[in-house]
């Protein structure tokens, strides 16, 4: 019995395993890191372990000067992100999305595969970001790995990776994210709005988006409040 029930189970996940292989965006199949979901499991794997280990591994050890490449790194983010900001607001004018109901637009047109690939470098910067952590466990900053940033960092890869799999032109999602103090509240009412409109936009993908907006929401609240409206209350 317990054969047969295992034998089931794994018959329903590889099932389940190829509706996601074979329901994607066949325009962003042959991409990196975007056909399969299992090569940004792997990396959330590994990432999950570094941070298990990289703090007991620098335990002993002083912390490394990453001066020089921090500054690196920051000017080819900045880059990175200006110019994936420029793509999205030029290619949405240009198309004349809306700012309220856009639906995807699964072609091969010029605009439409210009969307699809600027939305594809948004989720790789994504992976690169989570260099930010490995930067943090070098230099001894263990103080900064809350469960906020191990949460934000691991979810959006597989947040973008959906995107790009599945909806390779959700334009608003990117340009919002550059304005990180206010993009959870202005995602979640467009996302809610989505939601509840006669929208043509896929429902699943919406809930998905405003429950992880905001789940961000709340966790970045407490973060405030543990961190500074929290110790203000205790030095009164």
């Amino acid at each position: 019995m317990v054969h047969f029930g295992m034998a089931l189970l794994a018959q329903r996940i590889q099932t389940f395993y190829q509706w996601v292989l074979d329901n994607g965006d066949k325009r962003t199949d042959s991409w990196l890191l975007v056909y399969s979901p299992v090569p940004m499991t792997g990396i959330f794997i590994l990432y999950l372990l570094s941070i298990w280990a990289g703090p007991k591994i620098m335990k002993n050890r002083e912390p490394v000067n990453l001066k020089g490449v921090l500054i690196g790194y920051n000017f080819a983010m900045v880059g990175l992100s200006a110019y994936m900001f420029h793509e999205f607001l030029v290619t949405a004018w240009l198309a004349n999305y809306s700012l309220l109901c856009q639906p995807v637009d699964y072609s091969n047109s010029a605009l439409g595969m210009r969307m699809a690939k600027v939305c594809w470098w948004f989720f790789f910067s994504k992976v690169i970001e989570l260099s930010d952590t490995f930067f943090f466990i070098l230099r001894k900053k263990n103080s900064q790995l809350t469960f906020l940033h191990v949460y934000h960092h691991g979810t959006m890869i597989f947040n973008w990776w959906a995107g790009v799999k599945y909806v390779a032109g959700a334009f608003l999602i990117g340009v919002i994210n550059t304005f990180v103090h206010i993009q959870f509240f202005i995602l979640t009412i467009h996302t809610g709005y989505n939601y509840f409109a006669e929208c043509d936009f896929p429902d699943s993908m919406n809930a998905v988006v405003l429950a992880y907006s905001i789940s961000l929401i709340f966790l970045f609240s407490n973060f405030y409040y543990q961190n500074y409206l929290g110790k203000k209350s205790k030095k009164t």
